[in-house]
């Protein structure tokens, strides 16, 4: 399991300040609504001819929350894409409408924009739809970044590991706690107040939405059934996807890639953006 070292974050700053200028003049990313089955879809593109990557935000914040990686991808000459899941943002879900799995929103956005393959990158809750995705679509998909996230995995064995790990109390804690790291949150009060900003406007007025399904019940088995190049990256602190039980699900598919943030939380993508954007485009590059 790769780690990344203090060479890794400088190289990724000098990378990042070399392109600042491009990105500034690059990054601005449309706010577009899709007419989709059931729902009118809001999404966020760049658009252009680069290839496009599709951002999965977590069960908490929205399509805002990639604002890091907006100037990032497209300066680096991709196509960023990012839409709101059912139940959060400016998506806006018909009355009466069936239920939907994020795969299959997914899928019938890309066809509406005509792409017939992308890059994945799904972070926290948002990769249950990315790997949902992946083994629904294969043929759809470049490649896929797993982060912050164990997937979902149903196997009884699994599940309690992640009970152990995890103390009773602690999903009743506040967001930013659960899901920013302990790290961040005190050597960065601004950026952990500006995360908690986004988690709450992105939630829409009322009872919470539930749960999009999923197409696959995911198992152990059905990972390991995954051919598409996969990156699966975490952070330390991370107690939804801590480093050893990262290890556990990598093992079951072909060929994964595995990076560890030191003292990153949930949210590397936040947290650490330059070290998440340096290693995703690492990846997203050799396919």
């Amino acid at each position: 399991m790769k780690r990344v070292s203090a060479v890794s974050l400088a190289a990724a700053a000098f990378w990042l300040a070399a392109h600042s200028e491009l990105a500034a003049q690059s990054s601005v990313a449309m706010d577009k609504y899709a007419a989709l089955p059931g729902v009118r879809l809001f999404y966020r593109d760049t658009g252009g001819s680069g290839v496009p990557v599709v951002f999965l935000h977590a069960n908490t914040g929205s399509s805002r929350v990639w604002e890091y990686q907006i100037p990032a991808f497209t300066a680096a000459g991709y196509r960023f894409i990012a839409f709101d899941r059912r139940g959060w943002g400016r998506t806006e879900v018909q009355p009466g409408a069936p239920a939907a799995s994020v795969a299959d929103d997914m899928l019938a956005l890309l066809d509406s924009l005509g792409l017939p393959r992308v890059h994945v990158v799904g972070t926290a809750g948002g990769a249950f739809g990315a790997i949902d995705f992946a083994i629904s679509y294969p043929q759809r998909v470049r490649s896929l970044v797993v982060a912050n996230s164990i997937g979902g995995v149903q196997d009884a064995e699994f599940l309690e590991l992640g009970r152990r790990i995890r103390p009773p109390q602690f999903d009743a804690l506040p967001p930013e706690i659960r899901e920013v790291g302990p790290s961040y949150r005190a050597a960065n009060p601004e950026g952990t107040q500006r995360w908690v900003d986004l988690e709450k406007i992105s939630r829409p007025p009322g009872p919470p939405a539930p749960p999009q399904p999923v197409r696959n019940r995911l198992t152990f088995a059905l990972l390991e059934s995954i051919n598409t190049p996969t990156l699966l990256l975490t952070g330390g602190a991370d107690m939804y996807a801590p480093p050893p039980v990262l290890g556990m699900f990598a093992a079951r598919i072909k060929g994964a890639e595995t990076i560890v943030v030191p003292e990153a939380g949930h949210s590397t993508y936040w947290e650490e953006p330059d070290v998440f954007n340096r290693a995703v485009l690492d990846f997203v590059r050799k396919h």
